[in-house]
């Protein structure tokens, strides 16, 4: 029963959200409560929980609510997010070709990576991710590759929110070494994840910077530790160093 009354607490907010949007003016309580068919009571109880995280705003001198600038914020990244995957994919293709290994490219959020786009490659590998699939920063290559290029403090609080889990025997867990981890990865402009997530799998990634500078997103080549050798990386390096400068250069990145 209580899990029935909360789903009919979202529907009801969605409503009160597309019924707020529709009116560029705002509405009132009354008006949307004379809408939905539900009290005012009601209405004003989910109003102010939109409110509370931004999604709904109120007028003070009218009283009416109007949407939120959460919205605008969600749209953004949701807008970057496609920006980002159709100007990417050539470059992604190519290293595809050239290796045949599975190519992931994510975007940062909220403290974690989210899978933004696979590609298969021809060869056999099983692997957990996939699009729209999260994976935790401090163990793959992607994520250190962002981490690497944001403040100390800022890595700090996402290790502190996120944690460190150990997913293998070498999945780096001290806080203090990862981030003398993360001064090389920025000195050498690229990632490298060997086994440290997924037993058997190592990958090798870059960030990808926006138009001022700011690492929101990343790539990386994934293979079977058998067939990503260390010399195999070592020839990879500059190929993938080059793909995130062209990638980023193509989302208006100087550099």
């Amino acid at each position: 029963m209580e899990r029935v009354n909360m789903v009919k607490s979202v529907g009801r907010a969605l409503e009160i959200i597309d019924i707020v949007s529709s009116n560029k003016n705002g509405c009132g309580v009354t008006e949307i409560a004379n809408q939905i068919d539900i009290n005012k009571s009601s209405v004003y109880r989910i109003l102010s929980t939109l409110e509370s995280h931004g999604y709904i705003e109120q007028n003070e001198v009218t009283g009416k609510y109007k949407i939120g600038y959460k919205f605008l914020q969600i749209s953004s990244r949701l807008l970057d997010s496609i920006e980002l995957r159709e100007e990417a994919k050539p470059f992604l293709k190519e290293l595809e070709t050239l290796t045949n290994e599975v190519i992931h490219l994510v975007v940062f959020d909220e403290g974690e990576v989210v899978y933004l786009e696979k590609l298969e490659g021809n060869e056999t590998l099983r692997m957990h991710s996939k699009v729209g699939k999260r994976a935790p920063m401090h163990c793959t290559s992607v994520g250190k590759a962002i981490l690497a290029h944001l403040p100390e403090q800022k890595v700090r609080e996402v290790l502190e929110a996120k944690g460190m889990p150990r997913h293998t025997e070498k999945t780096i867990i001290d806080p203090d070494r990862f981030l003398e981890e993360l001064k090389k990865v920025k000195n050498q402009g690229y990632a490298t994840e060997i086994e440290e997530n997924e037993y058997g799998i190592t990958c090798i990634g870059a960030p990808i910077f926006d138009n001022t500078g700011k690492p929101i997103a990343a790539f990386s080549i994934s293979g079977p530790r058998m067939r990503m050798t260390d010399e195999r990386l070592d020839f990879l390096k500059e190929k993938v160093i080059e793909a995130a400068k062209n990638i980023s250069a193509r989302l208006g990145n100087p550099a």
